[in-house]
């Protein structure tokens, strides 16, 4: 009988996670999840076992690196003896921890020694430059504070900065107001006042042209009589 697989859509829903959940215990765990001809992971029944005691070990609290570390013998063993590793939960977890506090110490006394191998001015650089992030965090402190003192004194007068926001903006709108009346009054006096112009010019004209018309007959009167 043909071994039957599952892709990874379908492991996912009977292991009851996400895909990538999948994906990342393959990962962290190093698992051997098989591949088919396309390069595409394929799951098995006992992967299927394999993954839902994981699933069923993270539920109670284990620590992926805890489980790490009783794989090897539970996959060794035929079967996966699920009580006895969760009789051993507060053990493995502890020794999680050990090893992760370790792991820090050891690192730090790495940054110690080869701080101490330093020169002396390269020492003093470094401290240089490592004052400087330090700088900045309380720059940075200082402005959240002083941002959050800003923000809690708007809170509290909100309505009189409100209030006077409004009476700054009513006078404004109405010194605006003002100054376009105003300067339409002057463009209706200016334009008035060519009009005014233009009718004056106008009646003058006229009145020029009348006396023009009128001179020639009392010029002509005047000869009539000096000839009599």
């Amino acid at each position: 009988m043909a071994e039957k697989r599952y892709i990874i859509s379908d492991a996912s829903k009977q292991v009851d996670v996400e895909a990538h959940v999948l994906r990342y215990w393959e990962e962290e765990l190093v698992l051997e999840i098989p591949r088919n001809e396309m390069g595409h992971r394929y799951y098995t029944d006992e992967n299927i076992r394999l993954l839902k005691n994981i699933k069923e070990l993270k539920d109670q609290g284990f620590q992926l690196k805890a489980i790490k570390m009783v794989l090897p013998e539970l996959i060794n063993s035929g079967e996966y003896n699920l009580d006895y590793v969760l009789g051993r939960k507060e053990e493995l977890n502890n020794k999680v921890m050990e090893e992760e506090a370790r792991a820090s110490k050891e690192a730090e006394q790495k940054k110690v020694e080869k701080k101490e191998k330093l020169p002396v001015c390269a020492e003093s650089k470094s401290e240089v430059h490592a004052t400087a992030p330090i700088a900045e965090d309380k720059i940075q402190q200082f402005q959240v504070i002083m941002t959050n003192i800003m923000s809690r004194a708007l809170a509290e007068n909100s309505s009189q900065l409100g209030q006077e926001i409004s009476d700054r903006v009513s006078e404004s709108v109405l010194k605006e107001m003002d100054y376009l009346m105003r300067l339409q009054d002057e463009k209706e006096e200016q334009r008035y006042k060519k009009l005014d112009e233009m009718i004056r010019s106008y009646q003058k004209g006229r009145m020029e042209a009348a006396a023009t018309s009128e001179n020639p007959k009392k010029t002509k009167k005047k000869r009539f009589f000096r000839k009599a």
